[in-house]
């Protein structure tokens, strides 16, 4: 058992040095690309969670730390905040600005007007057509690393809640998006319809209720096997209810890497099953170097993808 663990904790190691090497040649020195006498305008659609802030907080400390002048803007979940704040910033003109999250159909023509007025866009977690770069996790791997997860964790059968309630927002689309097309390979596997509704705010406590509601409607015979969202913060309501009801035949999967859940996931005995933790501070960062980048006459790439790693019950860290 002992040798199993240290193999266990020897792969997962590896995991996050690979991870950690993959970030680390993004980097690019600070004194190879000053933004001394440039200002930089940062708007985030909310920080209340643990990615957005930390993803937040590595834009803001990087374009400090390259020289800039930071208009940092947290709307606090409001989207008409955020748009008012984008009108501020294109007002003010500063040298780039970078968006992150938030709803696209409302976004996008505002991210429009910040094209059209010359200003740099650069967006994290945002794919529009109006940014110079996206900086992002690849998601696309993330819903088929998490998808695969489950099926080898129901032994390819059983029913499915989904929470479904950002479709707006580009990287859970494509999260989920592929966790539906992986499933299209197992017959024996359903997502119950109709999806739920993950919120913002009061994510936990909703999600709590709404999958005690689904405890009841789906009993120890109904086939019901697994929960899963594009990110974790629902998934900390639902393990709870889960555990709640005394059920273990009924496991929860997310995204991004929340502490709470990790320690969920961690814990051999909850019901949390995996989640992919992303490099959120990293992501914040290196869309900052990439500013520095195109700033000081260099290319950048259309996407910037920093890697993330699935954590699973074997998963020692």
């Amino acid at each position: 058992m002992q040798s199993n663990k240290n193999k266990n904790r020897t792969m997962i190691t590896a995991s996050l040095l690979t991870i950690a090497m993959a970030a680390s040649s993004y980097s690019i020195a600070a004194d190879d690309l000053p933004l001394a006498g440039k200002t930089v305008g940062v708007t985030v659609i909310g920080t209340d969670h643990d990615w957005d802030l930390k993803a937040y907080q590595g834009q803001v400390d990087e374009l400090k730390a390259l020289g800039a002048e930071v208009i940092a803007l947290d709307a606090g979940r409001n989207d008409q905040t955020q748009i008012s704040q984008i009108q501020t910033l294109i007002a003010q003109r500063p040298d780039a600005i970078i968006e992150q999250l938030g709803n696209l159909k409302v976004l996008n023509p505002w991210l429009k007007r910040i094209k059209q007025a010359g200003i740099p866009l650069f967006t994290v977690d945002t794919a529009t057509p109006h940014a110079i770069n996206n900086t992002t996790s690849n998601n696309y791997n993330i819903g088929a690393e998490l998808a695969l997860q489950m099926v080898q964790d129901m032994d390819a059968k059983g029913k499915v809640v989904m929470f479904n309630g950002f479709a707006s927002v580009p990287v859970c689309k494509i999260r989920l998006d592929q966790v539906r097309y992986v499933f299209e390979s197992y017959p024996d596997i359903e997502i119950i319809d109709p999806e739920l509704r993950d919120v913002i705010p009061n994510t936990v406590q909703q999600a709590y209720s709404d999958m005690t509601d689904m405890l009841t409607k789906y009993g120890p015979d109904s086939g019901l096997k697994s929960v899963v969202a594009c990110w974790d913060v629902p998934m900390i309501g639902a393990t709870q209810a889960i555990e709640a009801a005394g059920r273990t035949d009924v496991k929860t999967y997310g995204v991004d890497g929340s502490p709470e859940y990790v320690e969920m996931v961690k814990d051999p005995d909850s019901q949390a099953g995996a989640v992919v933790v992303q490099q959120a501070y990293e992501i914040g960062k290196q869309a900052a170097q990439n500013v520095a980048t195109y700033l000081n006459g260099g290319k950048v790439p259309s996407f910037t993808m920093v890697p993330a790693v699935l954590v699973n019950k074997n998963s020692e860290l």
